[in-house]
């Protein structure tokens, strides 16, 4: 009886060793090991992070959708040292009061941001590109909007490291006209009331509106960054 024990737990050992090959494709199976094996060997490719999707950024989207902007929600991004890029889109093009305007060099810019500058370019810009110039809007020329790096002389972050912030050099009107802060600023009478006309438009929109009469660092651009919330700083 005793021999008969033995070898049946022999048989059932012998069988347990038989299967183990077949769960050994599956990785989640298979105990930590230090053996190095092709599979493990292989590049591990991360999956980008998900886009927010909360019920603000939702509404946000919607109303740039409604806005007529072409636009690609962006993943949120950590980039370290206080930089980061949440809850960002790309534009594409922008809305005027009968057509298309296009943005030139512009990179993440947080959803609430981008819904002030569409506005802001529809009802600001191209209306006041036709009431002086007579000539519709045709594009918006940035220096860009996201950028890691502090406010000029200083050890603070700006606004640009987390893409909540624009900078403007210029318009290019349907007619072919460009007006460019640098040189319309003090250019001749319509190009210096137009970019008046739409910096004040501009700081009924964003919380901080910055041009050549805030400091050099602004002689050729407006810095426009976040949404207004009450008061707007206006220079």
């Amino acid at each position: 009886m005793k021999q008969a024990v033995v070898l049946s737990i022999a048989a059932l050992a012998l069988t347990a060793c038989s299967v183990l090959p077949q769960s050994a494709g599956n990785s989640n199976d298979r105990p930590a090991t230090r053996q190095t094996t092709t599979t493990d060997a292989s590049p591990r490719i991360a999956s980008p992070a998900p886009v927010a999707r909360n019920s603000a950024d939702n509404m946000c989207l919607a109303e740039l959708g409604d806005a007529g902007v072409r636009f690609d929600p962006l993943p949120d991004r950590y980039l370290g040292q206080g930089c980061s890029t949440l809850g960002t889109v790309q534009m594409h093009a922008l809305a005027g009061d009968d057509g298309r305007l296009d943005v030139s060099n512009i990179g993440p810019v947080t959803c609430p941001v981008s819904a002030a500058f569409a506005a802001w370019a529809r009802f600001g810009v191209d209306r006041a590109a036709r009431q002086i110039f007579g000539s519709p809007l045709a594009s918006i020329q940035t220096m860009g909007s996201f950028a890691c790096r502090n406010v000029a002389g200083s050890s603070r972050r700006s606004a640009h490291a987390s893409a909540d912030a624009i900078d403007i050099g210029g318009f290019v009107l349907a007619d072919g006209r460009r007006i460019s802060v640098l040189e319309g600023w003090k250019g001749d009478s319509r190009e210096r009331q137009f970019l008046r006309v739409v910096q004040r438009s501009a700081c009924r929109r964003f919380g901080t509106v910055l041009g050549p009469d805030y400091n050099a660092a602004h002689h050729d651009h407006f810095h426009v960054e976040g949404v207004i919330d009450g008061n707007s700083y206006c220079r």
